[in-house]
């Protein structure tokens, strides 16, 4: 008995509706402009108070907006509908090994957040609560799921790579394409039920499941009790984890003041001359700030594997005792992969942050690892690509 199932009734893209998900920007009018560009786009749906028609509303205030955009699609044939169907899913770039995944839906009670929970879903990151409300609150009003949780099959990746590979190869032409801000491909096929339907969703759910994007997702969709929720199955061949980043926009102590908080707990604070650089390998964070870039070695405090990962101790040592910052306050920016160590350094040098810290990625087999391990990660640590689109497969939820 698989934890993997079809789509009971699903809606698929036509073409011109899929999005990058709503967390994946470092600049709320980035989405605005994106939904001003692309009405269709899903992120319409998704950050319904960002889109141009609805911008001085809250995110609650800009429910019915939300609404009213997924039935105009829906009537407009932005998507048509299909029933019991998984998609086939294949993302690829030229000079890329192409990327595979199934949606599907998954069952929530299979989620594991520690080691004596059972689950086959291992969740790993801490999360924001707001960003959780808001996922609840949007999933609710809509009825329907527009962004899946991406899910790293961990037990039997590869046979699951080599049948993806093999189905989208003898699929035919895809249900629909759509192209993404980095020019790769992303192609779907529909499967309906059959003995291809049922190998796939015994082998995307063949071993443990661990949660790759979408940890708010998938807690939205307990606390609001699903039963089931969207996911893309993917491969560990299909996803790498690029780096993670943090942007402060005011400091709450003078440039020296935070380097001196840095020597006084221990670090090692060394200048860099020349660009700025997310660091080749863990050990060592980036910072540039006040014209100047360092290389800061922080101290390992604890004897714990994680509390001693790159990511934690910046949280630990950085933001909260150098600048009393907690990881949820808006002066605080989570940074992913796709914006270059140019883009964080330029915000500084320009005056619109005040510093960046540059982090070195995760390794995939450590997050593996950590996860079965049943540790958790630091929040905002893994920034896996590619990413999955949202919009291009929308689940209706039973009513």
């Amino acid at each position: 008995m698989t934890v993997v199932h079809p789509i009971t009734r699903a809606w698929v893209t036509t073409g011109g509706t899929g999005a990058q998900n709503y967390d994946e920007f470092a600049d709320d009018a980035e989405i605005t402009a994106i939904i001003g560009s692309n009405p269709h786009s899903a992120l319409g749906i998704e950050m319904p108070h960002r889109a141009p028609q609805s911008l001085g509303k809250s995110f609650l205030d800009a429910l019915p907006d939300a609404v009213a955009r997924l039935a105009e699609a829906k009537a407009d044939g932005s998507y048509t509908p299909a029933e019991q169907v998984v998609v086939l899913y294949r993302i690829s770039a030229p000079g890329e090994e192409p990327a595979y995944g199934l949606f599907a839906m998954v069952d929530t009670d299979q989620i594991s957040t520690r080691a004596d929970e059972p689950g086959l879903v291992i969740r790993n990151e801490d999360v924001f609560i707001a960003k959780v409300r808001e996922r609840v609150a949007l999933a609710d009003a809509l009825g329907h799921l527009l962004s899946p949780v991406l899910l790293l099959q961990t037990g039997r990746g590869d046979e699951l790579h080599a049948a993806l590979a093999a189905a989208t190869d003898t699929a035919g032409a895809p249900a629909a394409t759509d192209t993404d801000q980095a020019g790769r491909t992303h192609a779907i096929w529909l499967l309906g039920p059959g003995p291809e339907q049922a190998t796939l969703t015994a082998l995307a759910g063949g071993g443990d499941l661990v949660v790759a994007d979408g940890n708010h997702r998938s807690l939205a969709a307990q606390t609001g009790g699903l039963p089931r929720f969207l996911a893309v199955v993917t491969t560990p061949a299909s996803v790498a984890i690029q780096p993670y980043n943090r942007l402060v926009s005011e400091l709450t102590t003078t440039p020296a003041e935070l380097l001196d908080r840095l020597r006084a707990a221990g670090a090692e604070v060394e200048p860099i001359d020349g660009p700025v650089e997310v660091p080749a390998a863990g050990g060592t964070v980036h910072l540039r700030l006040d014209g100047q870039g360092y290389a800061v070695r922080l101290p390992a405090t604890a004897s714990a594997r994680l509390e001693n990962l790159d990511h934690a101790l910046v949280e630990r040592l950085v933001l909260r005792d150098a600048l009393g910052l907690d990881p949820g306050d808006k002066r605080i920016t989570y940074v992913g992969g796709d914006y270059p160590a140019s883009w964080l350094t330029g915000e500084v040098d320009a005056g619109r942050a005040e510093l960046a810290i540059l982090i070195a990625p995760v390794t995939v087999a450590d997050f593996v690892a950590v996860n079965l391990a049943r540790e958790k990660m630091p929040r905002k640590s893994t920034w896996f690509t590619p990413k999955a689109r949202g919009g291009l497969v929308v689940a209706e939820l039973p009513r």
